[in-house]
């Protein structure tokens, strides 16, 4: 078996495959959540499977199918799939799910995320830890197996993404899509399809071993080809998806594109005008002009920790309509509390036909600061690290305001950062915002030299 220390993260399953992960792991793991999803749920009728388009992805889903038919749960395969489709999948038809797929991560990884009925996430606290433990042990199976059907809710996935915007406010755009090979290929042109967009696609084929560039389009380099692009041809818009089409990046009509943080302030602006006094959610990495955006629009920004399972527990607790986070998952309280990149672009589409503007003029109130990017660096000790760091700016900045929600928190007024220890590596991620890009500079090169120092 696979060592399960190794792949159980702190928000999925993740590894390599077949050295990490493979399937005889896979069979275990999925007796295991089906046992977990028995004793949380009560009577689970059924389980849904899907996968996205790695080539690992076949024969790991059979083996996780197996295992939970061996508890006497039914399994729903739904094939292929983004994971925002299977979330979907989860809510409406109130099922467990488990979505193949490594996100972003390069060919030879794959993994498993999870979540109960109602698309409700299952991270490290909240039930992977049971999983793990349990897939450890010999599970007896059930008297009788569960069966299997196939179920195709594309069609369905596709009218429920549109259900978020007016679609008769949509004008006729010139659109430019980078799936990167991943799962995009296949729900993008089902949600576009009838809209009166003139689509490209950039890399539409299905292919887990991404030839042409990684699913990663946090990386500016990845966001390359589809900002080349919209600008040879003219485009009005371009999106640049990840590998399970979760997340969505959104570049302007000049090929520039626009950060996390802004696409979360453009699509609250957006949210709180259908919904006024709305809660709007942004983790502690976006950029203070999200929490700006919402107060200036009459919604109550809630500052969160960074995770999807931090937030979608946030937004069942305040009822938040909308949560967004830097790394461009943007959470909607009627998509199941769930993230979709889709939902976004949706959104970001009808302010832009409603608006009329080109993108470049329209991101500008959204756009007020400069940011770093994540920086990660190798440390010996990440907490020690941050320790030093924090006493150092008490002792020369004693007025800032220090915070330890979720890493360390430094606000001193016209700039702040945020230092965050990996869940699964000796890094520490730095996030720096400030009013200029000289500033940024400047204050981000002093970090890193304490932070290599300390």
């Amino acid at each position: 078996m696979s060592d399960l220390d190794a792949i159980f993260k702190a928000y999925d399953v993740r590894g390599t495959h077949p050295d990490q992960i493979d399937a005889a792991g896979c069979r275990a793991i999925g007796a295991a959540f089906a046992r977990f999803a028995l004793a949380e749920g009560g009577a689970v009728p059924e389980i849904l499977v899907a996968r996205d388009m790695r080539p690992s992805g076949v024969e790991l889903a059979l083996a996780f199918s197996d295992g939970v038919r061996s508890q006497g749960v039914d399994v729903v395969d739904l094939g292929l799939a983004s994971t925002d489709l299977l979330y979907f999948a989860s809510g409406s038809r109130n099922a467990p799910g488990a979505m193949f797929t490594a996100s972003h991560n390069p060919a030879q990884y794959n993994g498993i995320k999870f979540c109960l009925a109602g698309a409700r996430p299952v991270g490290i606290d909240s039930g992977l830890a049971e999983v793990r433990d349990a897939a450890r042990a010999e599970l007896p199976s059930a008297p009788e197996p569960g069966g299997r059907t196939e179920l195709d809710l594309l069609g369905a996935f596709a009218d429920h993404v549109r259900s978020f915007v007016d679609v008769s406010a949509f004008t006729p755009l010139k659109v430019v899509a980078d799936t990167a090979n991943g799962m995009g290929g296949l729900v993008v042109p089902a949600v576009f399809e009838a809209l009166p967009f003139d689509l490209e696609i950039l890399y539409p084929e299905l292919d887990g071993t991404f030839p042409n560039h990684p699913a990663d389009p946090i990386q500016p380099e990845n966001q390359r080809d589809l900002c080349a692009r919209v600008r040879e041809v003219g485009a009005d818009i371009g999106f640049a998806f990840d590998g399970d089409a979760d997340r969505v990046f959104v570049v302007d009509e000049l090929g520039n594109g626009l950060s996390g943080s802004t696409t979360t302030a453009l699509v609250a602006a957006g949210v709180l005008e259908k919904e006024p006094g709305a809660t709007v959610l942004h983790n502690l990495i976006c950029s203070k002009a999200v929490p700006e955006v919402v107060g200036e629009h009459g919604g109550t920004p809630v500052r969160t920790k960074v995770g999807h399972s931090f937030i979608k527990a946030e937004m069942a607790r305040t009822g938040a309509a909308f949560g967004g986070e830097h790394s461009a998952h943007y959470y909607f309280r009627d998509n199941y509390r769930a993230d979709s990149g889709l939902i976004a672009a949706m959104h970001v589409l009808e302010r832009r036909c409603r608006e009329g503007r080109p993108m470049s003029e329209l991101r500008q109130p959204f756009d007020r600061y400069a940011d770093s990017g994540e920086i990660n660096t190798q440390v010996g000790d990440p907490h020690e690290v941050i320790d030093a760091v924090a006493a150092h700016f008490a002792d020369i900045a004693p007025h800032a305001q220090q915070d330890r929600l979720d890493g360390l928190t430094v606000d001193l007024g016209d700039w702040w950062f945020n230092l965050r220890p990996s869940n699964t590596e000796p890094l520490l991620r730095l996030n720096l915002e400030a009013a200029t890009r000289d500033d940024c500079d400047h204050h981000t090169s002093e970090l890193l030299h304490l932070i290599t120092k300390g």
